[in-house]
């Protein structure tokens, strides 16, 4: 998925929308830590590597095909209801998309509702790999997405064997990655935006009728070795209580060199349909890093994203903090 930093200033920010982004200062210094699950990373690098087994799961291609099938009945055997959005959905260059997004909902008749998101797709082209001679290869994506999806699969494996009074939709978004690669730039100057496809139609079109959720987190990237996640801007201005809570939880349930208390860039990604159509606060977990090539990490859109540059250890401090926050939000 090639992500890039909104260049909007926090004052246009402002002036558009009716947000407040706060101190990172701001959140609780104490949490009462409620009883929650453990957090397996082991059954979450297995998940990474079913997903990366059927290949590139590039939009369209049967590897795709197969891999969404798989995501489906790995979610039903967890006791989760499974809608699918299909949709024909129009990359940059007018390539019309096979789009397929997968909810996956527990407690489904429970008006009380919170999402954990990510997107499934694979970046057709390693458009940013070091050889020139590798970016218009596909990209296995065991990070970018799997990592996403398999973390879900966790929590949801989780949540059957201890449920939560509400209702969590698990939403599997397609086509994050087909952005315009650098090559087709001039060629396509005029084009729409074709990154987030998925989450779009799904901000236009709700899997359900008036559908509504206090909240929602998006999980980008979230295995990568060495992966620190800094509060995201965009997710800061609309869903900064929530991102205060989940950050200081993390800090305090043992994962603050995961989760530092600091502010990271602003980025265009699944997150941003959600807030800006959708209407529901939604914050994004995405790694930052200082000092690299690329602030998503080493292995971002190159064809070393592979399971083995996926850290367990990353997987757990996502996890299991997210784990917390659903599970403290239980008792509320």
């Amino acid at each position: 998925m090639k992500k890039y930093f909104l260049v909007m200033a926090a004052a246009l920010l402002c002036m558009a929308c009716g947000g407040k982004q706060s101190s990172v200062d701001d959140g609780p210094d104490t949490i009462a830590i409620e009883p929650c699950p453990t957090f397996e990373a082991d059954s979450a690098m297995q998940s990474i590597n079913d997903q990366c087994a059927f290949g590139p799961r590039v939009t369209g291609t049967e590897a795709h095909r197969l891999c969404g099938d798989y995501i489906v009945e790995k979610f039903k055997s967890y006791g989760c209801a499974v809608t699918e959005q299909t949709a024909e959905l129009v990359a940059y260059d007018g390539q019309k998309l096979p789009g397929r997004n997968i909810i996956a909902s527990t407690n489904p008749d429970c008006m009380d509702r919170i999402i954990i998101c990510a997107h499934w797709d694979c970046r057709p082209w390693a458009d940013h790999d070091p050889n020139p001679d590798n970016r218009k290869t596909p990209i296995l994506a065991a990070n970018d997405a799997a990592s996403g999806v398999a973390v879900m699969l966790e929590m949801a494996r989780q949540i059957q064997a201890s449920p939560l009074k509400y209702g969590v939709d698990f939403i599997c978004f397609d086509a994050e990655d087909w952005g315009m690669p650098d090559w087709d730039e001039e060629q396509y100057a005029d084009a729409i935006d074709s990154w987030c496809l998925g989450s779009t139609y799904w901000a236009m079109n709700p899997h359900k009728e008036n559908y509504a959720a206090r909240y929602g987190i998006l999980l980008d990237m979230v295995g990568g070795r060495g992966s620190k996640f800094a509060m995201e801007g965009v997710s800061r201005y609309y869903a900064d209580t929530v991102v205060q809570m989940l950050w200081h939880l993390a800090n305090q349930i043992g994962y603050a060199s995961f989760f530092p208390l600091k502010d990271g860039g602003q980025v265009q990604d699944d997150h941003v349909p959600v807030n800006q159509i959708a209407g529901i606060p939604c914050l994004d977990i995405i790694p930052h890093f200082e000092n690299a090539p690329s602030s998503f990490g080493p292995t971002w859109h190159t064809v070393s994203d592979t399971p083995e540059n996926i850290d367990p250890a990353v997987l757990k401090a996502v996890g299991q903090s997210v784990l917390q926050l659903l599970y403290n939000d239980n008792a509320r």
